[in-house]
């Protein structure tokens, strides 16, 4: 009996560390794309799966429910029930970085900033290459003033998704900068 418990034990951790081996691989492999992607068409349909892969959690549908839910609670201004469900998703596995993000993207709805951007950090902290954490983090920044730091972060995002459309943005911000410095 206890040989086949060992067993039973080594097959789980096997397959635990398999399927978040698969997902992290997936998502490699989609981000080598998205950064060679040639055109717009392209680069938003591989957007479009690391989204996908991003709110799916990668062995709790559960969660991912829960997450699907508090998003559409967000879209439908029912924001303390959005709160609720980000923040439970976040107390259940605090290493899915898709839920802070969620959480981190209801605060700057709900003006939040400071506690907005304490969430993102820790969304780039699990996945530094989420270029929507760090675009969203950039419209806090301009919303501060605080366009150094939203250039910065806009530049981070096109450095990993080279066609991303806040990229355009950058002259603009710079342009406000150089402005300033008249």
């Amino acid at each position: 009996m206890l040989v086949i418990k060992k067993y039973f034990n080594f097959v789980i951790i096997i397959l635990l560390l398999t399927s978040n081996y698969c997902y992290s691989d997936n998502l490699n492999i989609l981000f080598e794309k998205l950064f060679n992607a040639k055109n717009i068409q392209k680069a938003k349909q591989l957007e479009d799966e690391i989204w996908n892969n991003w709110t799916k959690h990668p062995n709790n549908d559960y969660l991912t429910n829960k997450l699907e839910n508090g998003t559409y609670s967000m879209y439908q201004q029912q924001y303390r029930i959005a709160l609720k469900l980000f923040t439970d998703v976040i107390n259940e596995d605090p290493k899915w970085a898709e839920g802070w993000n969620k959480r981190a993207t209801l605060l700057f709805i709900l003006g939040d900033y400071e506690k907005s951007l304490d969430d993102i950090d820790k969304v780039l902290d699990l996945e530094p290459r989420h270029f929507g954490a760090l675009s969203g983090r950039a419209q806090i920044y301009l919303s501060l003033k605080e366009y150094e730091k939203a250039v910065d972060d806009l530049r981070k995002a096109k450095s990993i998704y080279p066609l991303i459309k806040s990229g355009v943005n950058i002259k603009l911000i710079e342009k406000i900068i150089k402005d300033q410095q008249i």
